[in-house]
């Protein structure tokens, strides 16, 4: 993976020329517009679907200036150029014809998913287009609350002109969703709005509605379950009518027969059985923390950063988004905006005690992206590669947990994250800025003391690599075996992007061809997860690896997984440390590869994969110098 330091060093105030030709440059390089079926963004990255990620010159992008690495998963091809990214994403869809963040047509997903990997795509195919609109009406929501504070009138001409502004994705969020999934799900998307805007439409809303005798008052304005349930009726319907209805009539009778049906059926039944859901994971995403909140609220804050690496946070974060764009004030979303606060408070100690330059020129820029809530710089560059500052920061989250518990805060618009996301846990009716700003310090403070006091300056090397001849070098390198029979490629190539983008680590991604999963090499088992899925390794000669088992396999609680060894135990290279039914997990619908990842990569100069295809247990496949 491309230095740290690159996404800091890009020229923030580049020319539009140079945009476009870096724009250029890279549509060149995944294969041209022809090869694009769709491109949207995030934060960091540019996100391609191509029709053939083969045509993509990989080597060509990685050297590109402005570049900081190429990552694979789920389907996307994905270019990450740091900040920059927005204008990058603007030039690249004017220079290919495409005017939003997704063509109308996306490919066929061709991996075979689990149901609730298939849920979880279809909700964040709803929810990741509206994020960022959210959060810049979230951001005006706050900011009303400031302006009552500061005097002005609620009946006052501005405050519902900058109201309108703010709540009108909430209130109309079954149109914008209707017509973001309908995408998703290949039906026609201003189909999916219109079904949004009938459940929206006002004269029947909230009003005693008797359709043959049967009587019901129900309003779906501001509501989430409702429309993504009539989608998901609407559009296997739809796409079966434009299959079987000739092309003459089709293009008029398959919306008008959907429309006819699924709207009636689903404001009727389908609306007020997803409102009683809606209601009942309102109260499970709150209880939990209402319940002991001295004890939930620091624990979920304290471990939320460790869901993230291993990527378990995406449904409690999804239910809690569900929750709050449903317009119920929120606990989780609250607490999830804390741990980036503690987070640049280590990283923050870390700069000012440090003397390596390198790391300072890493810290800083990961200090002031995280004021942001953008902590993957911080995490990844500065605290995980020292584990201990990593769990200092786990703590400072807690302790803003804990404060977040006594003041009762919840957040009651998404805003954003870091500090800007902190508007929107401001109460509309008493605000708590005071507590809101204690909570934020509270972390920060905690971590940047506990930090300050226990960060340590890795010792030296007794020699100078600088003064030792190169071919010396080269023979201190220690050699890695694969842990199973399978087939081996670059972790580039593993689907869940945590491990995809190298963030972890370098390494190399195992496709087992059974379930047993060997010792890489003599050495200590560091960790090992109660579930058997994930296992830590360090060898005698201090290499650190991370065999993880699966993706996503946490969720199977150990279920087909059996440790063979226990932490601490002293182990021999080819030694069988775990066993799996591997047949289980893939009918469970989660894939088996096998990361096999170099956690301590910054302590080598090189970590280089051996071989690409069939390998079997044994055989070299990583060496580290």
């Amino acid at each position: 993976m491309a230095d740290l330091k690159k996404i800091y060093e890009q020229k923030e105030n580049k020319s539009m020329k140079q945009y476009q030709e870096f724009a250029s440059d890279i549509i060149k390089n995944v294969g041209g517009k022809g090869n694009i079926q769709s491109v949207r963004h995030c934060y960091t990255r540019l996100r391609f679907r191509l029709e053939d990620e083969g045509k993509a010159n990989e080597a060509a992008l990685k050297e590109m200036e402005g570049v900081i690495t190429i990552m694979k998963a789920a389907g996307e091809f994905m270019v990450v150029v740091g900040e920059q990214v927005p204008f990058v994403y603007e030039e690249v869809c004017s220079q290919i014809g495409f005017h939003s963040q997704e063509k109308d047509e996306e490919p066929e997903e061709k991996e075979k998913t689990g149901i609730l990997n298939r849920i979880m795509q279809a909700v964040m195919g709803a929810m990741s287009p509206l994020l960022n609109m959210l959060c810049a009406c979230g951001i005006i929501k706050g900011l009303l609350v400031v302006f009552g504070l500061l005097g002005l009138s609620a009946d006052s001409g501005v405050y519902m002109l900058l109201n309108a502004a703010g709540d009108c994705i909430f209130y109309f969020l079954p149109l914008v969703l209707g017509y973001n999934l309908a995408k998703h799900m290949k039906m026609d998307p201003v189909l999916g709005l219109l079904i949004g805007a009938a459940l929206c439409y006002p004269t029947i809303n909230g009003v005693d509605l008797n359709v043959l005798g049967y009587t019901l008052n129900v309003s779906y304005t501001n509501s989430f379950l409702p429309i993504m349930l009539a989608i998901s009726l609407a559009a296997p319907l739809y796409r079966g009518l434009t299959k079987v209805l000739p092309n003459v009539i089709k293009g008029i009778f398959a919306p008008l027969i959907t429309l006819l049906i699924i709207f009636p059926l689903a404001f009727l039944v389908v609306g007020p059985i997803a409102n009683v859901i809606g209601s009942w994971i309102s109260v499970a995403m709150n209880a939990s923390i209402d319940t002991v909140p001295f004890l939930a609220a620091p624990l979920f804050a304290g471990v939320w950063q460790v869901m993230v690496l291993f990527g378990v946070h995406n449904i409690p974060g999804v239910l809690a988004m569900m929750d709050l764009s449903a317009g119920n004030p929120n606990t989780p979303i609250a607490i999830m905006i804390l741990p980036a606060f503690a987070q640049i408070g280590v990283v923050l100690a870390v700069y000012l005690k440090t003397n390596d330059k390198k790391l300072k020129s890493i810290a800083l820029p990961a200090f002031a992206s995280g004021i942001f809530g953008i902590t993957e710089p911080a995490i990844y560059g500065v605290t995980l590669p020292r584990m201990k500052m990593f769990v200092i920061s786990c703590i400072g989250a807690a302790v803003s947990g804990l404060c977040l518990a006594i003041f009762g805060l919840k957040a009651y618009t998404y805003s954003g994250l870091g500090i800007i996301g902190l508007l929107g846990l401001l109460n509309p009716e008493h605000p708590q800025v005071l507590a809101i700003i204690l909570c934020a310090v509270s972390g920060f403070a905690a971590a940047f003391l506990l930090a300050f006091a226990m960060y340590k300056e890795e010792p030296a090397a007794e020699e100078n690599p600088e003064d030792v001849p190169v071919a010396e070098l080269k023979d201190k390198a220690e050699r890695l075996t694969a842990p199973a029979d399978g087939v081996v490629k670059p972790v580039s190539e593993c689907s869940d992007e945590a491990f995809a983008c190298e963030g972890l680590g370098k390494g190399v991604v195992v496709y087992p061809a059974d379930g047993e999963v060997c010792a890489p090499c003599d050495g200590v088992v560091t960790a090992l997860f109660p579930t058997g899925h994930a296992i830590g390794i360090k060898s005698d000669h201090g290499c650190e690896l991370l065999i993880h088992i699966g993706i996503n396999t946490v969720e199977l609680n150990g279920k087909y997984f059996e440790a063979k060894v226990e932490q601490g135990a002293r182990v021999k290279q080819g030694e069988v440390l775990v066993t799996f039914d591997k047949d289980a997990v893939e009918k469970e619908g989660y894939s088996t590869e096998i990361p096999v990842i170099v956690t301590n990569t910054a302590d080598y100069t090189e970590v280089l994969g051996l071989m690409e295809g069939e390998i079997s247990r044994l055989e070299p496949v990583l060496e580290v110098k």
